[in-house]
């Protein structure tokens, strides 16, 4: 266990060691026992959270607000439409002024090419950590919820289990990269073989992709790729199958949805989750595009776990919140 984390910012999922995310969740455990007992415990009495949001949320606000509040302090929601940034402030005043007004700073940017850099500087100017509510690379605290839920349906010891993280089709608007992203870095770390599927001109990042590799190389597991969505899905115990964007390919908004509709076919149905493991759990971080980018017989069916997923955002969020700072 490392307990020593104050101050320190999560903007990329391997910021935190494994250790580290070890620790994390230890924590989260014992504040989701916490709360489920009625336990006051406030760790962050006084404390003030700066939420910073470029990018509409429901489950981010709700479970970072919700969880200040339950640790004693409060969460201060900020649209970015609502401040000088569009007339001038800098991530640098953003970072130097709310780290002397806050006790943390949380962004949600997911801006191609814009999000991450942004984080980043804010973080660079900062005398508190930032943390990432989600950028256009990464989205830890989904991934952290996500490896928790994972934990409590399959076991502490995820060696030799299967997770495919799949594209999916989605007829609302392109979706950023970051969850798929996340997933493919972090679960290696946890003993997860890994399979990424997706049609073409929907890759993720090369740098990440690499990563990904070096993880499963560092950690003795696998990660394959698969154009073929019910390949994908054979021997997996974790289904994660969501939309995103073409970005590789294509930033035009126009260009990228003729691409996206070019793959209606690739919906999660419940023919292709009987084609993973008989007690595999379905996921996804919500909102999907229900009989679009997932069926309502799957998403609502006994396999899925999308409630627990986020719920147990507001346990690791607020775990990595008391640990960074109190």
């Amino acid at each position: 266990m490392q307990t020593f984390l104050h101050g320190r910012d999560l903007i990329g999922d391997l910021d935190f060691s494994k250790e580290e995310v070890e620790t994390v969740l230890d924590l989260a455990w014992d504040l989701k026992r916490k709360r489920a007992l009625n336990e006051p415990h406030p760790y962050l009495r006084d404390k003030v959270l700066a939420m910073l949001f470029f990018f509409s949320s429901t489950r981010t606000r709700g479970s970072f607000e919700a969880g200040m509040a339950q640790m004693g302090g409060h969460g201060a929601f900020i649209e970015s439409s609502t401040t000088q940034i569009s007339h001038g402030d800098t991530a640098k005043e953003i970072g130097q002024i709310y780290g002397r007004y806050f006790d943390g700073i949380a962004i949600r940017h997911c801006d191609w090419k814009v999000g991450n850099t942004y984080l980043n500087e804010v973080a660079q100017a900062s005398r508190v950590p930032v943390l990432n509510m989600q950028c256009d690379i990464y989205h830890p605290f989904q991934c952290l919820a996500d490896l928790m839920t994972i934990m409590e349906k399959k076991g502490r010891d995820l060696r030799k289990k299967r997770i495919v993280v799949s594209w999916a089709y989605a007829e609302s608007y392109l979706k950023p990269i970051s969850v798929p992203q996340s997933l493919i870095i972090q679960m290696p770390r946890f003993g997860m073989d890994v399979t990424l599927a997706y049609p073409k001109d929907f890759e993720l990042m090369p740098d990440i992709v690499q990563q990904a590799k070096d993880e499963a190389k560092r950690w003795g597991t696998s990660f394959d790729i698969t154009n073929d969505m019910d390949e994908g899905m054979k021997d997996a115990d974790v289904v994660y199958a969501k939309s995103w964007g073409p970005l590789m390919t294509t930033d035009d908004g126009a260009k990228g949805k003729v691409l996206q509709d070019s793959h209606k076919d690739w919906i999660m149905d419940q023919r292709r989750l009987e084609l993973a493991n008989r007690d595999a759990i379905y996921m996804h971080p919500l909102p999907a595009d229900r009989d679009v980018e997932v069926t309502n017989e799957v998403i609502d069916g006994p396999q899925s776990v999308v409630y627990d997923e986020a719920e147990n955002r507001l346990h690791a969020q607020k775990a990595v919140m008391a640990l960074t700072m109190s």
